[in-house]
């Protein structure tokens, strides 16, 4: 069975002080859903913040430091993206280095059988085949991964992935509404703005 998660890389957040967060797990990848603890919410945002050099403190002015930080910077950029994992096999292709939550969506040119960036260190090989993509990553702990997707069920899971995303967008307005209520709406907008996680896919356009 294929699964197809959002997933961030949590590297960087085991000193992270400014809110309580999850323990990093397994390889530092954590999978974005309805289904995460508000520990592992504030371990997605932890990632965001830091990773965008957004101020956390005082944390009554998050919603101030954020919209300052957008004003500077413009958009807001994570790293990570997509996993992908074979459940039969165990075979797992993890987003690499450089690549980031925010191009998520480029999966989609995948359908019109055109290559994406899914970043290095680990570098995946993605070959069109018949009817079908095939992933190859070599990791460092376990060897030579291979996960196939067959484009008819591509859709699909992309479709599953904004689902969870939305699910993931619903914990962090209740997140944000404990810890930092003035900052909930704009969060909720802004993160949804940036990874693109309502706009409809329109999966049967090209690049729509």
């Amino acid at each position: 069975m294929i699964v197809v998660d959002a997933v961030l890389d949590t590297w960087g957040t085991a000193d992270f002080t400014a809110w309580p967060v999850a323990e990093p797990g397994e390889g530092h990848i954590l999978a974005l859903s309805g289904q995460m603890s508000m520990a592992e919410v504030g371990a997605a945002m932890a990632v965001v913040f830091r990773h965008g050099g957004i101020p956390t403190a005082p944390i009554g002015d998050l919603h101030h430091l954020l919209d300052r930080h957008l004003a500077e910077a413009e958009a807001l950029t994570a790293p990570g993206g997509l996993r992908v994992r074979d459940t039969t096999t165990d075979a797992e292709i993890l987003p690499g280095c450089c690549c980031g939550l925010e191009n998520w969506r480029e999966w989609r040119n995948v359908l019109h059988k055109e290559d994406i960036w899914l970043g290095h260190d680990p570098g995946t090989d993605l070959e069109h085949v018949a009817g079908a993509v095939r992933l190859r990553q070599e990791s460092r702990r376990s060897g030579l991964h291979e996960v196939e997707i067959r484009l008819d069920d591509l859709p699909a899971h992309l479709t599953a992935v904004r689902l969870r995303l939305r699910g993931f967008l619903g914990l962090v307005r209740q997140w944000a509404g404990e810890t930092a209520p003035l900052a909930a709406d704009r969060l909720v907008t802004v993160l949804d703005e940036n990874f693109g996680i309502n706009d409809p896919l329109e999966l049967d356009a090209k690049g729509g």
